[in-house]
């Protein structure tokens, strides 16, 4: 297995660890997406709390990748999202976090879905 589907499976579970639904494949193409920072242990989480990293999730994946416009609904999906993940949890993977955030946001076809 390599190192790529590794990390996949490791999301895979997390999310059905907690009874969040997924689609394998959606969640291999947002983690495809992601490059290389799924390998770097700073970046293949999103902090709930930082309010800095926030913005960076809504602008860089929400607004950029989704093509979203800026708006309190952004603010409360990622707040949705990091309450169903759980606020406790000390790992909100970024491939997670997004998955959730696109499903949410209803944005399958940006990932050819």
């Amino acid at each position: 297995m390599s190192k790529f589907d590794e990390k996949v499976a490791l999301y895979k579970k997390f999310m059905d660890d907690r009874d969040l639904r997924s689609n394998l494949d959606l969640l291999t193409a947002v983690t495809k997406g992601l490059g290389p920072s799924i390998y770097k242990a700073d970046a293949e989480t999103v902090s709930g709390t930082d309010a800095k990293e926030l913005v960076t999730v809504k602008k860089k994946f929400l607004m950029k990748k989704l093509g979203l416009t800026d708006s309190p609904a952004l603010d409360a999906g990622i707040e949705e999202v990091i309450e169903r993940i759980g606020k406790s949890e000390r790992k909100k993977y970024r491939a997670v976090v997004y998955y959730m955030l696109m499903k949410k946001f209803d944005k399958e076809s940006v990932y050819g879905f």
